[in-house]
C-alpha cells in the first residue's frame, strides 16, 4: 500500500513538474526573464531526478537478486546525492549569470507576462504541497518527502517573484523606473540563494546513509530494545551495530552468552529473545535487515 502511493504521488509531480517546467521556459523567454527561465530549467531536471526516484523505488521494493543479495535500497541515497548535487551547480551558474547580468547593466522585463506566470505557477505548487503532504502521511517515503519540500519552496519563491514583479511594475510609472532592469537579475540571484539550502541539504542526508553513518534514532531505539532482553540470566553483554540506505534500515546484534547458555531450551530460547528484540523496534519488518547472533567467545562480535 505505502509503495503503491509512493509511485503514484511521484507519477503526479513528475507530470505537473513537466508542465511547471514548460511554462517556467516558455514565460521566461516571452517575458525575457532569467529568473524565470531559470525556474523551468531548474523544474526539468528536477523532473528527471524524480522519474529516476520513482525507477529506483519500484527497484526497492523487488526481492533480493543473485547480484544485489542485499536488496536495492543503497540505490537511493546515491539518487538524493545526485539529485542535489545537479541542483547545486545549476544553481551555482545561474548565481554566476546573474551577477553578469547586473554589471551589464540589467535587462528589461515584460512584467505583466511574469506576473501571469507567477500567479499560475504559485497556485500549482501550492496545491501540489498540500496533495503530497497528505499522501505521505500514509506512505512514509523519503522520495516524497524531498519532492515535497522541493513544491513549498517552489510555492514561495514564486510567491516572492510575484511581489517583486509587482513592484517593479508599479515602479515603472515613478521617477525609479531606470532601476527596472536589474530586477530580474536580483531576483535570479535571490533565487539561487533561496533554493540552494535544498539541494545542500539532500546531499547532506544523503551522504550519511551512503557512508553508513549510524542513525542515532535506531541506535538509540535498539539500545533500549536491549534493556530488557540482558535481563535473561545467562546474557553477559550485547554489541549493535546499525546503518540505513534508503528506505532500509541494517540491524546487526551480537550477544555475548554464558557457555552454558540455552544448553536445556535449545533453539527455541533464542528465537523468543529474537522475537522480543523485533517487538521493540518501530521500523517495519519489510524495511530492516535484522541480524541476531549469539556466542560465548566474545572474539566473534
Amino acid at each position: 500500500m505505502q509503495a503503491s502511493l509512493e509511485q503514484h504521488a511521484l507519477k503526479i509531480s513528475i507530470f505537473m513538474t513537466l508542465l511547471v517546467s514548460a511554462m517556467g521556459v516558455t514565460f521566461g523567454l516571452l517575458a525575457g526573464s532569467q529568473s524565470i527561465l531559470f525556474d523551468g530549467v531548474f523544474s526539468t531536471i528536477d523532473a528527471a531526478m524524480s522519474a529516476l526516484a520513482l525507477v529506483v523505488a519500484r527497484l526497492a521494493m523487488r526481492e533480493a537478486s543473485q547480484r544485489f543479495q542485499h536488496g536495492y535500497w543503497h540505490l537511493e541515497p546515491l539518487v538524493a546525492a545526485l539529485n542535489g548535487s545537479i541542483l547545486m551547480l545549476l544553481c551555482f551558474y545561474a548565481f554566476l549569470n546573474a551577477a553578469q547580468g547586473l554589471m551589464e547593466g540589467g535587462r528589461e522585463l515584460a512584467f505583466d507576462v511574469a506576473i501571469v506566470y507567477a500567479v499560475v505557477v504559485a497556485i500549482a505548487c501550492f496545491v501540489m504541497y498540500a496533495y503530497q503532504r497528505r499522501i505521505n502521511r500514509r506512505a512514509d517515503s523519503e522520495f516524497v518527502r524531498i519532492d515535497m519540500q522541493g513544491w513549498l519552496m517552489a510555492a514561495l519563491i514564486t510567491t516572492s517573484l510575484l511581489v517583486a514583479f509587482t513592484i517593479a511594475l508599479g515602479l515603472e510609472q515613478t521617477a525609479y523606473a531606470h532601476l527596472t532592469p536589474y530586477v530580474d537579475s536580483l531576483l535570479l540571484m535571490v533565487l539561487t540563494f533561496c533554493f540552494m539550502p535544498v539541494p545542500i541539504g539532500i546531499v547532506r542526508r544523503a551522504l550519511k546513509e551512503i557512508f553508513l553513518i549510524a542513525p542515532s534514532h535506531t541506535d538509540r531505539e535498539v539500545h533500549a530494545a536491549m534493556e530488557p532482553v540482558m535481563q535473561h540470566e545467562g546474557l553477559l553483554q550485547y554489541f549493535s551495530h546499525v546503518a540505513k540506505a534508503g528506505r532500509g534500515h541494517y540491524i546487526e546484534i551480537h550477544i555475548v552468552t554464558a557457555p552454558d547458555f540455552a544448553s536445556g531450551s535449545g533453539i527455541t530460547v533464542l528465537d523468543e529473545i529474537r522475537e522480543q528484540i523485533a517487538a521493540g523496534l518501530s521500523i517495519p519488518p519489510e524495511r530492516r535487515w535484522f541480524t541476531v547472533a549469539f556466542t560465548a567467545d566474545p572474539r566473534w562480535t
